[in-house]
């Protein structure tokens, strides 16, 4: 294992660049695992490093050769060494992680935003809808709520419904929709999917729900361990709630109203329970796959499929 001498570095490092390189050093030596908003040491030790001095990803590179005093140093040295012993995640360590260009607050109590589907916020869901006709989105398994946030900017006049049924989920989606003030945009509820939701219809309902299978949760790696298991893992093939959604979204949309779900590397097992669905498989520039689109007129028509009925 890997030795961390946090009294070492307190004593011997200086700058905002000795910290960095010194938790790149550890990074690398204990070969963590990253996807969590990085994918390798280099950017995982800069997250880190930055946020904890609360400073921007974009800052001056000239602040990296600043002297930091004891205290700075300490809470730096010790958030390195629980990433490399205790492999926690730094969206963890740091209470913050990035999404659809927002930040946002997160700890142990939901997943870490990381779904592809920013990319879609941030392009308005070109061409699916027209920003001007969306006047009600739901986001299914909120967790912190950025995807329900994310919408509510992209969409400044549809009104936002952000479920999940974690109350402990809830309780931080409410801090951001409270840090943006989107309180009269952003409606919070708890419920199992659809279950709280009679006569609410929507022009896009968003899920990034769970969708790993029982065999792959067993092989995780410790950094997604430390998420929520109820965030992650759904029951034996990972598609239980992948189910349950495409049975009842057709009750829940406009008529011309769009489903996108992602449903990671659950994809060809989608495809294969689901053949003759015609999902559209959205592509991003930015990285990401396993995202599905059905609009409206598809769920009605294909329903019977969708229902194993």
């Amino acid at each position: 294992m890997t030795e961390v001498r946090v009294d070492e570095a307190i004593q011997e490092m200086v700058t905002v660049r000795d910290f960095i390189r010194w938790a790149v050093t550890h990074f690398n030596q204990a070969d963590l695992v990253y996807g969590h908003g990085t994918d390798n040491g280099w950017d995982e030790a800069v997250n880190l490093v930055l946020t904890s001095l609360h400073l921007p990803p974009d800052i001056d590179t000239n602040v990296l050769d600043a002297k930091l005093v004891a205290k700075e140093k300490a809470l730096i040295a010790e958030r390195v060494k629980k990433r490399v012993i205790d492999r926690i995640p730094v969206p963890y360590l740091v209470n913050e992680a990035w999404f659809a260009g927002l930040n946002f607050y997160v700890d142990e109590r939901v997943i870490i935003p990381r779904s592809p589907i920013a990319e879609l916020l941030e392009d308005e869901f070109s061409p699916w809808v027209e920003q001007e006709n969306v006047h009600a989105v739901l986001d299914l398994c909120t967790g912190s709520g950025c995807i329900a946030i994310s919408a509510a900017f992209t969409f400044p006049n549809a009104k936002v419904d952000a479920v999940d049924i974690s109350p402990r989920a809830l309780e931080v989606a409410k801090i951001n929709v409270e840090r943006f003030g989107l309180e009269e945009n952003v409606t919070l509820l708890q419920s199992d999917l659809f279950t709280g939701l009679a006569g609410k219809k929507y022009d896009i309902i968003i899920s990034n729900p769970p969708y790993v299978s029982k065999a792959e949760y067993d092989s995780l790696p410790p950094e997604y361990a430390a998420e929520p298991e109820q965030s992650l893992l759904c029951g034996d093939d990972g598609l239980d709630i992948i189910r349950r959604i495409l049975a009842k979204a057709a009750d829940h949309l406009t008529p011309n109203g769009i489903l996108v779900v992602e449903v990671g590397f659950s994809q060809e097992r989608v495809e294969t329970e689901f053949s003759g669905v015609p999902f559209t498989w959205l592509q991003f520039e930015n990285g990401g796959e396993g995202v599905f689109l059905l609009n409206a007129e598809e769920l009605r028509e294909f329903g019977h499929l969708l229902r194993n009925e």
